[in-house]
């Protein structure tokens, strides 16, 4: 892996039919992506909540990581923490969600694995539980964009560098986070465990 730092994460919206249900938005015909800053990126195992929202969301991810040929060389979970009651406010007012989206420390991320040894990508299952309740599920083939799919859009539409990352959407059971709460992710194919990710909120 590059220790190149990475510009850009490009997050995909509504990619799973059960979570744009519960957003109560349409599902898109074409990839919803909005940015996160490279510099959202939190490798730690702690996750501190802005001082200025009341209302920080859990959206637990698979991110993939962009080689210098631009394709898919690692995956992990990720958490694009969402600032609701800001992201709210911007949609209603027809503005940009980058308050609700790329503060800093927004996007926790677990540690890398090679893609090599996550076998049939479409076999991808994960799970986050909350003070150890589950609360959120997906598997890969819920995706309304499989992740090839969404490296072939990014490509196509937007300046994709080496060591960029894409996450591919959240599942249903988004939900908030406080001070306290224990997060943990697991990352499956098939029944075998690749990953397991733990953060304390503070």
């Amino acid at each position: 892996m590059t220790k190149q730092r990475t510009q850009n994460i490009w997050a995909v919206g509504r990619n799973y039919a059960a979570h744009a249900k519960e957003m109560h938005a349409p599902v898109p015909k074409t990839p919803l992506f909005f940015l996160k800053s490279g510099g959202c990126l939190n490798s730690g195992s702690s996750i501190e909540l802005p001082k200025w929202s009341q209302d920080v969301h859990h959206e637990l991810e698979i991110a993939f990581l962009v080689d210098e040929n631009l394709n898919f060389s690692h995956l992990t979970l990720a958490i694009d923490l969402t600032a609701r009651d800001h992201q709210e406010a911007a949609k209603k007012a027809g503005q940009p969600w980058t308050l609700a989206k790329s503060f800093a420390g927004a996007c926790p991320i677990g540690s890398w694995i090679s893609i090599l040894d996550a076998g049939d990508l479409t076999l991808l299952n994960f799970k986050l539980t909350k003070n150890k309740i589950t609360v959120q599920e997906g598997v890969a083939t819920d995706m309304i964009f499989n992740p090839s799919q969404l490296l072939e859009f990014v490509k196509n539409h937007f300046p994709l560098s080496p060591n960029d990352i894409i996450l591919t959407g959240t599942p249903e059971g988004v939900g908030k986070v406080v001070s306290g709460d224990m997060l943990q992710a697991e990352l499956y194919s098939e029944k075998q465990s690749l990953l397991a990710c733990h953060w304390d909120v503070i």
